[in-house]
C-alpha cells in the first residue's frame, strides 16, 4: 500500500542541492514520515538551473515588484524561477501536503528578509517565490516548515491536516464527489472538526441540510474551504475536554461507574495539563472497543492518523 503523496523541498531529504553544496537532512521526514508519506522533492533553485554549488540569493523589492537577486552582483533568477514555477505547480495537484525549508528566498513558508534595491533588509515578514505561488494556487494545501515540525502541535496540527486533506482528494474531489460522499465525509470528520472551531462547525451543519440550494460542486467548495480553515487552528485543551464529554455521552451503555469515574479524572488531568491527551483518548476508545457504537467507528477524532506517530503523546 502506497503512501500519501507529500511534496518537500529536495535537501531535506539529505540530497546536496543547496547553493554550498550540502543538505539539511530530516531524520523525522526520512525515519518517521517517510513510512506514511510518499515525499515528492523538488529543489527549486537547482530545477530552475541555478547549479550547484550556486551565489546565495535574496529577494529584493522593487517597485514593480519582488525580485530574486544574488546577495553579490546583479545577476537576477525571477524569469527563470517564474518559469521553473509554472511549468511544476501543475504536476502536483495530487500532493495533498508540503514540508517547505524554511529562511529560504525560494522556499521559506514565513519571515523571510526582505531587502530594498539597495540589498538592506527592510522588513522580515516575506515569503519564498516558490512557496508563494505553490500556497496561492493550492490554497487548500496543508504547508509547513520542517523546522515548524519541532514544535508538537504545530507537527501534530500538519499531520492531522494532512490525512484529512488525503480523505477529501480520496473520497470527495472530482469525479468522486456526490451528496452521500459529501455528507459521508462531514460525518466521519464531525468531531474533529468541532474540537478545531466549533463557529465553523456549527455553519457546515446547515450548509449541509439543504444541497439543492446551490450546485453540489459549489457547495462542496464552499465546505472544504470552510474546514480547511477550521483544521488550521489549533485545538485548545478545553475544546477536547468539551469533544470528550461529547463522546463520553454515546458510551454512557459501556462505561460503569468506577471506569467513568476514571476516564473523567483523566480528563481532568488532561486539562490541568498533567497528562497528555493519549492517556483519556485511550480510555475512550477502550470503551468503544469494549461495546462499538457505530457512530462513533465511523469518527476520525479518535483515530485521525497512524498511532505510530505518537503524535497525541505530546499534546
Amino acid at each position: 500500500m502506497s503512501g500519501i503523496p507529500v511534496g518537500i523541498s529536495s535537501c531535506l531529504l539529505g540530497k546536496e542541492v543547496r547553493h554550498d553544496g550540502g543538505h539539511k537532512h530530516s531524520r523525522y521526514c526520512t525515519q518517521v514520515l517517510s513510512k506514511h508519506f510518499d515525499f515528492y522533492p523538488v529543489c527549486p533553485e537547482l530545477e530552475a538551473g541555478l547549479g550547484v554549488p550556486r551565489p546565495a540569493i535574496h529577494l529584493r523589492e522593487y517597485a514593480d515588484g519582488m525580485r530574486l537577486k544574488e546577495v553579490r552582483g546583479s545577476a537576477d533568477h525571477t524569469d527563470a524561477m517564474q518559469h521553473f514555477t509554472d511549468r511544476v505547480l501543475p504536476e502536483l495537484a495530487h500532493l495533498r501536503g508540503y514540508i517547505l525549508m524554511a529562511k529560504s528566498p525560494s522556499c521559506g513558508m514565513e519571515r523571510i528578509k526582505v531587502h530594498n534595491p539597495d540589498g538592506q533588509v527592510v522588513r522580515r515578514d516575506g515569503r519564498g517565490l516558490f512557496a508563494e505561488a505553490l500556497m496561492r494556487t493550492y490554497p487548500l494545501l496543508p504547508v509547513e516548515e520542517e523546522g515548524r515540525l519541532n514544535d508538537d502541535e504545530l507537527r501534530e496540527n500538519f499531520i492531522e491536516r494532512v490525512f484529512a486533506y488525503d480523505d477529501w482528494m480520496q473520497n470527495v474531489a472530482g469525479e468522486n464527489l456526490t451528496a452521500k460522499a459529501l455528507i459521508e465525509f462531514h460525518t466521519r470528520h464531525k468531531f474533529q472538526l468541532l474540537a478545531h472551531s466549533e463557529k465553523i462547525y456549527r455553519q457546515l451543519g446547515p450548509m449541509l441540510g439543504d444541497l439543492k440550494a446551490d450546485a453540489l460542486a459549489a457547495i462542496a467548495d464552499r465546505y472544504i474551504s470552510a474546514f480547511m480553515e477550521a483544521m488550521t487552528q489549533k485545538v485548545s485543551r478545553g475544546s477536547h475536554i468539551n469533544v470528550m464529554q461529547h463522546l463520553m455521552g454515546y458510551l454512557r451503555d459501556a462505561i460503569g461507574n468506577e471506569d467513568r469515574k476514571v476516564l473523567m479524572e483523566q480528563i481532568e488531568a488532561y486539562g490541568r495539563g498533567e497528562v497528555p491527551l493519549v492517556v483519556p483518548m485511550t480510555l475512550l476508545r477502550m470503551a468503544q472497543r469494549r461495546e462499538p457504537v457505530d457512530y462513533l467507528t465511523l469518527q476520525h477524532y479518535l483515530s485521525p492518523y497512524p498511532d505510530g506517530l505518537g503524535l497525541r503523546n505530546k499534546v
